[in-house]
């Protein structure tokens, strides 16, 4: 654990001196702002209250597109400057360096994810009489389930390459298949339509916590997909060793 901890603390502390995390995390609060601005005067113009919604719908999608920015780093650069092979040689097991890596890219997001409360804070403060809490909770509750499955999806796809901008795209394909799997399902059978939409990112937060409701077995979706790309990433960082 305490490897893990170190880990996570060099990697938290790298993202502050990077450009590249300074400049997504401005972009990516500009854009919510101005989404939020439009949302909200046109709720107003329309002469319907706003509510936490117009904040979270927007902060899931742009953070499809932000995380693979934040976490294509993590290892690819490793790879690059050779520093990985110091790091298996190490006293570090394969996971602690793989869990490490991905902590510390989650409490960067987790950092741009509080800076999004200032958002529902002057909802609260122009909507009578006020917003939903309950909303507020399930939904940030499940942005953070969400984003911990985004980033560790991020670590394992960074393990596989040295090439910082194929790591970029190669996340953001997985996370648009994820994220889209279930169109088709019109054209699939019952059995094959149940099966992609539990395999959709959207399914298992627009259903239940967009919607104020916390349900266990998405829950579990979102900390099984995490657990099992941490693995994979694992898996991939003891194939090296043997290469």
């Amino acid at each position: 654990m305490r490897n893990i901890w170190t880990i996570a603390a060099r990697e938290f502390k790298l993202y502050f001196s990077s450009p590249a995390a300074y400049l997504v995390a401005t972009m990516l609060l500009v854009v919510m702002g101005i989404i939020f601005y439009t949302n909200v005067v046109g709720s107003i113009l329309n002469q319907f209250p706003p509510n936490t919604q117009v904040v979270l719908g927007p902060l899931v999608t742009l953070l499809l597109f932000a995380t693979p920015a934040i976490t294509m780093r993590l290892l690819a650069e490793e790879q690059r400057q050779g520093t990985l092979e110091l790091l298996l040689t190490a006293p570090v097991r394969d996971y602690e360096l793989i869990v490490g890596k991905w902590l510390g890219g989650f409490l960067f997001m987790l950092s741009i994810l509080a800076l999004t409360w200032l958002y529902p804070i002057f909802l609260n403060q122009i909507v009578d009489p006020g917003i939903d809490q309950g909303i507020l909770v399930s939904g940030y509750l499940g942005v953070i389930l969400f984003m911990g499955s985004l980033v560790a999806i991020g670590v394992a796809v960074s393990s596989l390459f040295s090439n910082q901008i194929a790591v970029f795209f190669t996340t953001l394909g997985v996370f648009l298949v994820l994220w889209l799997i279930s169109l088709p399902t019109q054209a699939m059978g019952a059995t094959g339509g149940e099966l992609l939409r539990y395999l959709d990112f959207s399914e298992h937060f627009y259903s239940t916590f967009y919607q104020g409701v916390i349900d266990l077995s998405d829950i579990i979706y979102f900390l099984s997909l995490t657990a099992l790309a941490l693995f994979l990433g694992t898996m991939s960082l003891e194939s090296r060793r043997w290469r």
